[in-house]
């Protein structure tokens, strides 16, 4: 399939993160190669939990070679506990693409949303419905951080996959957050 773009997406946590690999080819039909969920013990030191999140995530890219990874895009949460290891787990499959030599872009959980179901406040089961849909599945993917991992990945396919692959712009949202980011760095 050298024609698709394989894309990892990943829906960081700390106990469990969704990984999910998915080929997308230009005219944006996908095809599902790989979905689960990496898991560490809520009990284990936090050292130890994240040296389980990156070896679930290195086995995937060993295993699958994607030419992308996509992570949800922390945010704000009531609970910061919550936060923190999700935050602390994008962090360690951001780092895994570098080391990989591998692009890396992130997305909010609203621009992934709107992406698989055209609404930004889509609940987690028109998410998992549509993603079966997608991909052609006899059931919906579970649990929900693995249907939202690939829900990740298809947002990414085809909101900045295509847009690169044709040369396309970057829509309002994503360039005011590529500005952002370019700022950050100087």
């Amino acid at each position: 399939m050298a024609s698709a773009l394989r894309v990892l997406g990943i829906d960081p946590g700390l106990t469990r993160c969704g990984v999910g690999v998915v080929d997308v080819r230009a005219d944006r039909s996908a095809s599902l190669v790989h979905v689960g969920v990496v898991r560490s013990s809520p009990d284990a030191p936090i050292e130890q939990r994240l040296a389980a999140i990156a070896a679930g995530i290195r086995l995937v890219l060993a295993e699958h070679d994607p030419h992308v990874v996509a992570v949800e895009r922390v945010f704000a949460q009531q609970n910061r506990s919550t936060v923190m290891g999700t935050a602390q787990a994008s962090g360690i499959a951001l780092l895994l693409a570098a080391e990989h030599g591998l692009p890396a872009a992130t997305h909010t959980p609203s621009e992934v949303k709107a992406a698989i179901t055209g609404y930004g406040n889509a609940e987690k089961l028109q998410v998992q419905t549509m993603v079966a849909r997608v991909l052609r599945l006899d059931a919906l993917p579970q649990p929900a951080d693995a249907a939202d991992a690939l829900a990740i990945a298809l947002c990414h396919a085809w909101r900045r996959g295509s847009a690169m692959a044709t040369g396309g712009a970057l829509t309002p949202a994503q360039r005011a957050w590529a500005d952002a980011e370019k700022a950050a760095r100087r």
